[in-house]
């Protein structure tokens, strides 16, 4: 089977790596001529709106995926007319959009920050007389790992914000006063079998995923499972999805999803019986889904900006280096490194040698 990837970052990367033992084959369309996944197959360079390149891409595979959700919905509706694509472009138009995804989680009964549509400063104004401050405000689409987005805190953060991110659609959030943050990775096939890998706890910095940590027998796994099988659902999802959610009170409240493999699932590569790669790629492919469960204790750490020399993260026990081939950049996931132990003793410890190594 061949399988037609949109975007070819690090994603299509390790979803290529975990397809190849299966017999699969991979097409990626993206315009960097430096595609990190290219190496892993064909790489059609063009633009996601492309229609003769997406055509192209349509007749040469038996089922496309996208690696990240700033692809436009209307290219898999395009796609989904010649070869099957999964997720499904509404999945995707949800996703993208802060105000879809927000208003549905509310109309499912999933609890969520007070927030509200902002089209104009007049709107921001009276959405922060409403909800008040501190508040995040957001770009409905495009934004990650910390970008078009800003906190305000003072009233005069208020003054001119609109303009700042852009004078584009936005939503605002009231300020969450979390305990914590955890994510939910799932997987749902064609014919709707369900699989959940445990919660991950989540630590950010500069708005950018630096740690996750797979939990054992977390209290909110079954709260956390139910609010994202109400939304596999409810979007008729095929494939991985990751919801991030806030601890508050002793509950969740739903931060965002992502309707893709997602950074906080790496630690599956070496840390769960089948990978979240390997299990998106069941699910497209009509192949039965392999097991969730965790083995050992796991984390992962992002390599933000550089990637530690190899001897130094090798060197490390029970630590796993994933170098995504990618130039070094300030700012730019470049790497991660997933530790599997046999205990929480050792798994600690992997982590402080390894934050030792970022923090050179």
């Amino acid at each position: 089977m061949k399988i037609g990837v949109i975007g070819g970052g690090q994603l299509g990367r390790m979803l290529a790596l975990a397809g190849t033992p299966l017999g699969q084959q991979f097409a990626f369309l993206d315009p960097a001529p430096d595609a990190c996944a290219q190496a892993l197959g064909e790489h059609i360079r063009a633009d996601y709106n492309d229609t003769d390149h997406l055509r192209q891409l349509a007749d040469e595979v038996d089922v496309v995926t996208f690696e990240f959700e700033s692809v436009p919905a209307e290219t898999v509706a395009f796609l989904s007319q010649f070869v099957p694509v999964y997720p499904n472009a509404e999945s995707l138009r949800i996703a993208r959009d802060r105000w879809f995804e927000k208003s549905m989680f509310q109309d499912l009964g999933i609890p969520t920050p007070e927030f509200a549509d902002i089209q104009s400063q007049d709107n921001l104004d009276a959405a922060v007389k409403r909800i008040g401050l501190p508040a995040v405000m957001k770009t409905r689409t495009l934004g990650y790992d910390g970008k078009g987005q800003k906190v305000l805190r003072h009233p005069e953060d208020v003054v001119g914000a609109f303009a700042e991110l852009g004078s584009v659609p936005c939503i605002l959030e009231g300020f969450v006063p979390f305990t914590g943050e955890v994510s939910l990775v799932a997987v749902r096939a064609r014919d709707g079998e369900t699989r959940f890998y445990p919660l991950v706890h989540n630590t950010h910095e500069n708005g950018i995923l630096k740690l996750s940590i797979a939990s054992t027998e977390h209290p909110l796994q079954a709260l956390a499972e139910d609010y994202v099988g109400r939304v596999l659902d409810k979007l008729d999802y095929v494939g991985v999805l990751a919801f991030e959610f806030f601890e508050v009170d002793g509950g969740l409240k739903a931060n965002e999803i992502a309707p893709r493999v997602h950074n906080s699932g790496h630690w599956t590569i070496e840390g769960a019986e089948c990978s979240q790669f390997e299990n998106h790629l069941r699910a497209i492919a009509g192949l039965p889904l392999g097991s969730t469960a965790k083995v050992g204790e796991s984390a992962m750490l992002n390599f933000i900006g550089e990637v530690p020399a190899v001897e130094a993260v090798s060197a490390i026990e029970h630590c796993h280096l994933h170098h995504y081939g990618k130039a070094f950049k300030a700012g730019r996931k470049v790497g991660h490194a997933t530790l599997r132990c046999p205990d929480i003793a050792a798994l600690k410890a992997g982590i402080a040698e390894v934050e030792a190594l970022i923090d050179k």
